[in-house]
């Protein structure tokens, strides 16, 4: 009987994997390594476009999903942040997108069964990476034009629509809509998972977890924390929390804002401090676990995890503190509509 990742989550802190784009950076892939054999005459530069590496260096990703698992990861993410078909027009390859997402689950997908199998005390999960798209709903891109949108609600519920069946198909235990910035792409995503849950007859517990972009406390589109998540309450949720953009000391205030009022499981991943002058990020995993650690004194999280900068060695470190600590029943305060 498959495990039943609610009832895990009441009874002790769930560990999210780190970021997939770090460990893929450590390879040093040139633009042949993106093409492979397939895609060696393909028109556009490739160079850059991480989820195209599950065809192509599929045993890359496999290995990575392994490594986080093997360091303490309850769930990986699948390697889809951006595999929808309006970030691949990016690269002509919108016809790619539900090949891409459908075999970047089956690796995840694998790596986990293979994990469980050796470990059945110790289930494994599988969240399909819905990220933002590289555009806004709510915001003009044109400082001149302020009325002008690059996207409607319906054009992202499709490209979402699309992503998220192949998610399911694949084997994804959750999906997660991540690195949130805008309330209204959210939604376009949730309204997305509701219709694909209804043509494909089963439902999967749904992530959200949204982006603070800086010391305004705000995401992109101008919500505080609070407002984000009351606007996102009406879905019934597994978890709501935050991840990018910050590293777990600046991220901390908002996450309390989060956990103070929300109905749901909580999580956190944030990256491994903010980046240095060279885009790089110096926090070690000792450094990173020291800020973790106050998040699980303070009962903040019920999942955590790391995002830009962290590997396997930060997830390990997370999740020996993590054994430390019982699951509680956090107090929560909520409003009144």
């Amino acid at each position: 009987m498959k495990a039943d990742i609610w009832q895990i989550a009441k009874e002790r802190i769930l560990i999210l994997d780190g970021a997939m784009g770090t460990m893929i950076q450590r390879h040093k892939f040139e633009e042949e390594d993106y093409r492979g054999e397939e895609f060696k005459s393909w028109p556009s530069d490739l160079k850059g476009n991480n989820d195209l590496l599950s065809l192509t260096q599929p045993k890359v990703i496999k290995d990575i999903h392994l490594d986080y698992f093997k360091a303490g990861a309850d769930i990986v993410e699948t390697n889809t942040f951006n595999a929808n078909k309006i970030s691949m027009a990016d690269y002509d390859m919108e016809n790619l997108v539900y090949r891409i997402n459908l075999e970047s689950t089956k690796l995840a997908r694998a790596a986990a069964d293979e994990m469980t199998n050796k470990n059945p005390t110790k289930p494994r999960f599988v969240a399909g990476s819905v990220g933002p798209t590289n555009r806004t709903a709510s915001l003009s891109p044109d400082v001149n034009r302020p009325g002008f949108r690059a996207i409607d609600f319906d054009e992202l519920a499709e490209a979402y629509s699309e992503q998220v069946e192949a998610l399911i198909e694949g084997g994804s235990d959750l999906i997660l809509i991540e690195t949130v910035f805008d309330t209204l792409n959210a939604k376009a995503a949730l309204y997305a998972c509701e219709r694909v849950f209804e043509k494909v007859g089963r439902k999967l517990p749904i992530m959200v977890s949204g982006t603070i972009t800086d010391a305004s406390g705000r995401t992109l589109s101008g919500q505080t924390a609070e407002a984000f998540l009351i606007s996102i309450s009406h879905y019934d949720l597994f978890s709501v929390g935050l991840n990018c953009a910050l590293g777990a000391d600046q991220l901390r205030p908002y996450l309390q804002q989060i956990q103070k009022h929300s109905p749901f499981n909580v999580s956190a991943h944030p990256n491994a401090g903010l980046p240095n002058a060279f885009g790089e990020y110096d926090e070690t995993p000792e450094m990173m676990g020291d800020k973790i650690k106050e998040y699980l004194d303070l009962n903040l999280v019920n999942i955590i995890g790391g995002c830009c900068g962290t590997t396997p060695d930060h997830i390990a470190t997370i999740s020996r503190l993590a054994e430390n600590y019982k699951k509680e029943e956090i107090s929560q305060e909520t409003w009144t509509a």
